[in-house]
């Protein structure tokens, strides 16, 4: 009977224990004077969905203008510090592309994932669009194309592989005044582009330079 009552408190110990890791702390919304990590803008001023990771010891998250980008520093080996939690924007609850939300955050890890897509994020590179519900993500993969699939099935080169990047609009900086329109339409679904001939960066080239 000892023995049995020992087992149980273990059992409910372990379970404690995973209660306990399996908990992040919340997300926090995007503000007007949030800026990405890589590039330094403003969020706000960007279309596409964002992503936001936070890690242990550091009190505020790192924002990312693209999902893209946030995926690829999930996938780095090399880190400041452990990560407690990832985020992206949940599509299905956007009101646009153009649009993303503010707080409509899901956990990143568990999101459903369209690759592929005829989209291109904040930055102007190609996007993964998230969604917290696979039937949400198939029906924009069916609207816009691409395939749905989760986080740990994404291919590294849609996240690691160099990209056409346009140069960014000095204005959308912080400390500059702020714009809700970028130079030149580009994309198919109303977003604006950003002006200057393009470069060739991966996210790992980015992370080096910040």
């Amino acid at each position: 009977m000892i023995r049995y009552a020992l087992l149980v408190a273990v059992v409910l110990l372990a379970g404690c224990r995973d209660d306990t890791s399996a908990s992040m702390p919340p997300p926090k919304p995007v503000t007007d004077e949030t800026v990405a990590y890589f590039c330094h803008m403003l969020l706000v001023n960007m279309p596409g969905p964002k992503a936001q990771i936070i890690l242990e010891g550091v009190d505020e998250p790192l924002f990312f203008a693209q999902v893209r980008d946030g995926v690829a520093y999930m996938k780095q080996p090399e880190r400041t510090a452990p990560i407690l939690a990832f985020y992206v924007n949940d599509m299905g609850r956007a009101s646009s592309w153009q649009k993303p939300g503010r707080d409509n955050w899901t956990d990143g890890r568990k999101a459903f994932y369209v690759i592929g897509a005829d989209v291109r994020g904040g930055m102007g590179a190609p996007e993964l669009a998230p969604f917290a519900k696979r039937g949400d993500a198939e029906k924009f993969a069916r609207e816009k194309g691409g395939t749905v699939t989760t986080f740990d099935a994404i291919p590294d080169d849609a996240v690691l592989k160099a990209v056409d990047q346009p140069v960014m609009d000095p204005a959308m900086t912080m400390g500059a005044e702020p714009k809700s329109r970028m130079d030149k339409p580009r994309m198919d679904m109303g977003a604006d582009n950003m002006a200057g001939a393009p470069m060739k960066m991966t996210p790992s080239e980015n992370m080096k330079g910040n």
